[in-house]
């Protein structure tokens, strides 16, 4: 797939430990509302592992054929390959991204970067796009780094123009507006999908 930085717009991640639902269900849901990529990132506590997590990618990743949408995987480079993703998303203690784009010369490849140090060490030249924060406060992810705010999208915004850049970290519907208005092309999310009464709504706010 050949990269756009219109997928980046409204990016849902999930896992089934995100959910107290039916993960195909909540995904059916949000394709049909419009969302603009998935990734796939069974991660943390209650998530499941092996080949239940193997099975689930596969269901996951064929409701994203289905709807013509990105299917990314977070980190994990085996079921990457096994379910024939689209791109891989990893932050910055995972699989060097030289390594990733050796691999993978056609796959989409997506960076978490944090600060400014990160950014300067990073090969911004081997990415499609860079996932920037976090933006805001979140409790989703058990290793979140100190919230960098709508400030460290205007830093790299001015020091890369052209770059492309998903804003993560405590995205809902009452502040991803802000997020693009600071120079992100897209944001991402987990609980504003996840925990919504109206999926439907939600994404077209988000």
């Amino acid at each position: 797939m050949t990269f756009n930085r219109n997928i980046l717009r409204k990016y849902f991640i999930m896992g089934s430990q995100n959910c107290n639902r039916d993960p195909e269900a909540v995904l059916q849901e949000a394709l049909a509302a419009g969302i603009t990529a998935f990734q796939f990132r069974e991660k943390g506590s209650g998530s499941l592992q092996g080949e239940e997590k193997l099975q689930l990618g596969k269901r996951l990743r064929e409701q994203c054929r289905e709807y013509e949408v990105p299917f990314f995987v977070n980190d994990d480079i085996e079921i990457a390959e096994e379910l024939e993703a689209d791109g891989i998303h990893v932050g910055q203690d995972d699989m060097p991204v030289e390594e990733i784009r050796a691999k993978f010369p056609d796959k989409i490849i997506g960076l978490s970067i944090s600060t400014q140090e990160e950014l300067e060490q990073s090969p911004l030249d081997l990415v499609d796009y860079i996932g920037v924060g976090p933006i805001f406060a979140t409790s989703t992810k058990e290793d979140a780094k100190k919230v960098a705010g709508l400030e460290w999208i205007h830093t790299i915004r001015r020091q890369f123009s052209d770059i492309a850049i998903v804003a993560i970290g405590g995205i809902q519907t009452e502040n991803a507006r802000s997020a693009i208005e600071a120079g992100a092309d897209g944001v991402s999310f987990i609980t504003a999908i996840t925990e919504a009464q109206d999926i439907q709504d939600a994404v077209d706010t988000l």
